[in-house]
């Protein structure tokens, strides 16, 4: 097994929890929901001989702090781009290569557009982006998009953490609905729960979808402003069977990234690393492998 070191710096007000792994060019892994810096070991076990791996939790996730207790709308992807960009500048790092996945996708478009001189590259595991649009709200995709609606009610984390049983079934159903192969998570899933059900966590996550509401509705009805293009090497490779992201979202991705490789991952759902680690991280080393020591 490869050893995991984990350490905590103070980043815009919280304390960041940090996992790190391996020597070598740093990479960023930057994880979603319903996740924490635990969903990247399948890949650090496999690229930790190749990268220097950190792995952070975002605000209010895993064993990071959360400035905010309670509901929050100050957890969107301009606050945690900054917050990651305030963690480089804490570790003495000028450029590194970004590995996300889910809300990760969101913060890297973010630092791609303001902090791209931050960023040797740019991977993403799915990457929905403005040019979703409508699609969002087709009637086939309501029924994938109830929990972004669930998560802002003010009694949610109450609900999902009643009891470890709610949280249980809560969080199963998510990961096993999302994943093509079902069983991707059933070894860790007790893991998952513990760390949901720390104090805070829930709401934590919960955070980011009351955070990214407004500018979803507006995604949603055309009426938000389409951001810059990015010039930053980009690499995509999407789950073929994400029911949520939608692999055919992939379509407009030329018209947010100027230098873009896409693929697809035919044996996955959401959660590509998870569910194909041994293809994640072999892509993963083969686009980062002459720009991560550049």
């Amino acid at each position: 097994m490869t050893e995991i070191r984990h350490s905590f710096h103070q980043t815009n007000g919280f304390r960041t929890h940090l996992a790190e792994a391996g020597d070598g060019p740093p990479l960023l892994l930057l994880h979603g929901w319903p996740e924490f810096w635990a969903t990247w070991e399948p890949v650090i076990e496999r690229l930790a001989g190749d990268f220097r791996l950190l792995a952070p939790d975002f605000r209010g996730f895993g064993e990071s702090g959360n400035p905010d207790a309670g509901r929050s709308d100050r957890a969107g992807a301009d606050v945690l781009a900054d917050d990651i960009v305030a963690l480089l500048d804490t570790l003495g790092l000028e450029r590194v290569g970004f590995v996300g996945h889910d809300v990760a996708a969101y913060v890297l478009q973010r630092i791609g557009v303001r902090h791209p001189e931050r960023a040797k590259g740019l991977f993403f595991f799915n990457c929905p982006t403005h040019g979703v649009g409508a699609r969002w709200r087709e009637p086939g995709h309501i029924n994938e998009i109830w929990y972004q609606t669930f998560h802002q009610m003010p009694f949610a984390a109450d609900l999902v953490g009643a009891s470890r049983d709610t949280c249980r079934a809560y969080f199963g159903h998510m990961i096993r609905h999302w994943c093509h192969r079902k069983d991707a998570f059933d070894d860790v899933l007790e893991r998952w729960v513990d760390n949901f059900l720390r104090p805070g966590n829930l709401q934590g996550g919960f955070n980011w979808y009351v955070s990214a509401n407004e500018g979803r509705l507006a995604t949603m009805a055309g009426t938000a402003p389409k951001p810059p293009v990015i010039s930053v090497p980009t690499r995509v490779l999407w789950g073929r069977h994400d029911l949520v992201l939608r692999s055919e979202w992939a379509d407009v991705l030329p018209d947010y990234f100027s230098d873009l490789e896409v693929g697809f991952a035919e044996g996955s759902g959401h959660f590509v690393h998870y569910e194909e680690p041994d293809l994640a991280a072999a892509e993963i080393r083969r686009f980062f492998a002459g720009r991560a020591r550049a």
